[in-house]
């Protein structure tokens, strides 16, 4: 709507007294100092460990037997504790995760269920048998007398004799053993497959010995039970690890193998030199010919793998007979790194051309975000359908069919699991975050990267995760059934959307559209730096994100990652000004011009133009009189001299605002669905040429639900759109153009058929 005003009034875009408004429209841009810890002097206000920063340290040194026909482990440990905190201890907490698998356990009781959603395979486990927890055989102290110690569930706590003081070690010893689990029929992260063909099995072994916790600033001791969903949260340490196997096996592990001349034959120590030096394809150390041949018998005799592995916080590892074993180096400046993949025939040929590739690319592009990295060597092993990382080793899914040919679903989520969980070496296992509390410090900012890491692999990859329009669904869905990112990693609604998509949709957010490239780079890489090798809580983020940008984010943090609002802004109207001076001159001209508009759209003279190609008065001429040609709006000399004098009250500026002729345009904007974001704008004009302008968020600062703003053009706007790259979320699209926009909404007719994704290979 076009509408004329008069120069004299006052054009603003907002103006609302602060005293009158509601208190709670500032709540979406209060400061977070209610939900953040009181900075101290361990961690301080701008996000950075404190001067009198501490972390705990665990050594450990273990023999670990892998029983090949009972698919038992057996193991031994001394750990060696540190004290570097303040405070006394009076007792130690272990974790023993394993022990999700004994048959009274938290997390198989605690797990809901109904039974439209089971299937065969879900009430097979429910009845399942097996009793995977760990026995303990002996826990002594260094001088091998028994110490007192008490399970509870998924941990154990040992009461010292004496109270650990600051400064001081301790060691002691534990002996145990348990059953592996078979992944196909109780699941886990850790266990084997059996390949029942062959009679063989792949272990990826994790989480089988029991592991200190981490004891902090933060809560002390992070003695929180494993239920299957929060992770792993563990100090810092060197391992000395011996793995006994089957001769035939091949094993890789966390940390390097330093016994290498008495395990590998000549060939395989040659071919594993050349490796070293390869950064354009991977060497071969042990090939498919020579692992299907190795697959074929089974040797009864033993060999011992050593490890050694520095400042790591986990030790896992994998063995196999059926390992195919390749290896390319990855340069950097201050050390190099042996990108390694393990894995059997059945993983071929995808494995071969992309998994030691993906490593290289995960490392390049993490690196170049946050640190080089600092380990020996990255590896991936090939398992069926799981996904899970440890310090330099980690068991990635991605299995082509038995012919050899695979779907495009297959081939990216294989390349997507490789660099996802190669990419956990940073986040968790080098920036030590608390995942058993925040899935989302790990998995989130992870995921983030993955798909910077996936885009530097292919520009065009069809990532999962991380672009704006993505997350919509889940966003705009039932609120029942989502909870807010700053949630327990065991209460969440929808663990992948909640703590992986959403966290790495809003950082995308941030570096594309709030923060920018540049700032927002900085600000992660310094997060990274500071925080590599120790125990990062969710306010050391936040506040490093905001410290090293100088950008204001607590309105952001708290609308993404503490509430289940969503994006929803709304252009509700657009109202189109023009200056006028309020004299005769103007109104008239003004007045004409309205009259001959809503004369030239009415109907009736659309049609009388075909209709009645001459009037009576056009064929008689006598029939006009005065009225004919009188002209009501007519500027008389009296206007004239009313318009000069008006034009000379004003001074110059106000005369060139005036005479510029300009469009003035109030626009209306409404936050429907909660989440203040920035209003990003697409003005088209008559001349058919286009303009993007950015708001930022804080437009909302006054009035979280309803703006308004006038821009000003001198071109006359035909349209506007809001989002028009789709930067920021925004679930209903319709409402963000003015005038509205038709949206097509597809009508499908599609009869599914069950059975696996489509494999064009296999119609080759």
């Amino acid at each position: 709507m076009r509408r004329i005003i008069a120069c004299s009034l006052v054009l603003i875009s907002q103006n609302v007294l602060f005293g009158q408004t509601d208190i709670q429209q500032h709540d979406k841009f209060k400061q977070l100092k209610d939900e953040f810890a009181t900075p101290n002097v361990y961690r301080t206000a701008g996000g950075a460990p404190g001067h009198q920063y501490y972390q705990n340290r665990a050594d450990y040194v273990m023999e670990i037997i892998l029983d090949d026909q009972t698919q038992k482990i057996t193991g031994k440990e001394t750990i060696t504790y540190h004290n570097v905190s303040p405070d006394a201890l009076e007792y130690l907490w272990l974790q023993l995760d394993q022990n999700l698998f004994a048959q009274d356990n938290d997390f198989k009781h605690s797990r809901t269920s109904e039974m439209k959603n089971m299937n065969l395979n879900a009430l097979v486990r429910m009845e399942s048998q097996y009793d995977g927890g760990f026995k303990l055989t002996k826990v002594v102290d260094g001088k091998g007398a028994p110490m007192k110690y008490t399970i509870n569930r998924t941990m154990m706590r040992i009461d010292l004799p004496e109270v650990l003081q600051p400064g001081q070690s301790i060691s002691f010893s534990v002996d145990w053993w348990y059953l592996i689990n078979n992944r196909d029929e109780v699941g886990g992260r850790s266990g084997y497959e059996y390949f029942e063909k062959e009679n063989n099995y792949i272990y990826t072994i994790a989480q089988y010995f029991p592991r200190m916790c981490v004891y902090n600033d933060v809560e002390g001791w992070q003695n929180k039970q494993f239920l299957g969903a929060g992770e792993f949260t563990l100090p810092f340490g060197d391992y000395d690890v011996k793995i006994t196997v089957p001769a035939d096996h091949v094993v890789a592990a966390t940390g390097e193998l330093v016994n290498a001349k008495e395990i590998l034959s000549g060939d395989q120590l040659k071919r594993l030199e050349q490796a070293k030096t390869a950064d354009k394809q991977p060497v071969f150390i042990i090939t498919q010919n020579e692992a299907e041949k190795a697959e074929k018998g089974k040797i009864k005799v033993q060999k011992t793998w050593h490890f050694k592995a520095k400042n790591v916080r986990d030790f896992a590892f994998a063995s196999s007979r059926k390992f195919i074993w390749d290896a390319m180096v990855v340069k950097q400046e201050k050390s190099d790194v042996l990108a390694m993949s393990f894995y059997p025939k059945e993983g071929n040929p995808l494995w071969e051309q992309y998994s030691t590739k993906a490593i290289v690319q995960t490392l390049r592009t993490y690196s170049r975000h946050t640190f080089d990295y600092p380990y020996p060597v990255a590896i991936s092993v090939h398992t069926k359908d799981i996904g899970m990382e440890y310090p330099m080793i980690c068991f990635n899914g991605g299995r082509p069919e038995d012919d050899g040919t695979y779907s495009d679903r297959t081939k990216y989520g294989m390349i997507s699991v490789i660099i996802h969980e190669v990419g956990h070496n940073y986040f968790p296992m080098i920036i030590n975050s608390d995942e058993r509390q925040w899935t989302w410090m790990d998995e989130g900012l992870n995921t983030f990267l993955q798909y910077l890491a996936e885009k530097d692999w292919d520009k065009n990859y069809p990532s999962r995760r991380g672009p704006a329009y993505k997350i919509v669904d889940y966003m705009k869905g039932d609120k029942n059934y989502i909870s807010p990112i700053m949630t327990n990693s065991e209460s969440v609604w929808q663990l992948g959307n909640n703590a992986y998509g959403k966290p790495a949709t809003a950082l995308n957010i941030l570096r594309e559209t709030i923060m920018g490239r540049e700032l927002f780079d900085h600000a992660f890489k310094t997060y990274a730096q500071r925080w590599m090798f120790k125990h990062p809580s969710p306010e050391d983020f936040f506040r490093t994100m905001e410290d090293a940008s100088g950008v204001d984010l607590d309105w952001f943090w708290r609308g993404w990652f503490y509430t289940t609002d969503h994006v929803d802004i709304s252009i509700d109207g657009v109202k189109w000004y023009k200056l006028s001076t309020k004299t005769q001159v103007d109104q008239k001209l003004a007045k004409k011009q309205e009259e001959e508009d809503l004369f030239n759209k009415d109907i009736s003279t659309q049609r009388n133009k075909t209709e009645i190609p001459k009037s009576y008065i056009e064929e008689d001429k006598t029939l006009a009189d005065f009225y004919n040609t009188y002209d009501p709006f007519q500027i008389t000399p009296a206007d004239k001299s009313e318009l000069d004098k008006f034009m000379k009250s004003l001074n110059d500026k106000e005369r060139a605002v005036l005479q510029a002729n300009k469009n003035y345009y109030e626009m209306t904007f409404s936050n429907i669905g909660g989440l203040v974001m920035p209003i990003i704008l697409q003005f088209e004009f008559k001349d058919g040429s286009t303009e993007v302008l950015r708001i930022p968020a804080e437009i909302w600062r006054v009035n979280n639900y309803k703006v308004t703003k006038v821009f000003v053009f001198t071109k006359e706007l035909i349209a506007v759109c809001m989002d028009p790259y789709l930067e920021t979320a925004d679930v209903d699209t319709g409402n963000n153009c003015f005038p509205r926009k038709m949206e097509p909404s597809r009508y499908e007719l599609f009869k599914k058929e069950a059975g696996k994704q489509p494999n064009p290979m296999q119609k080759k």
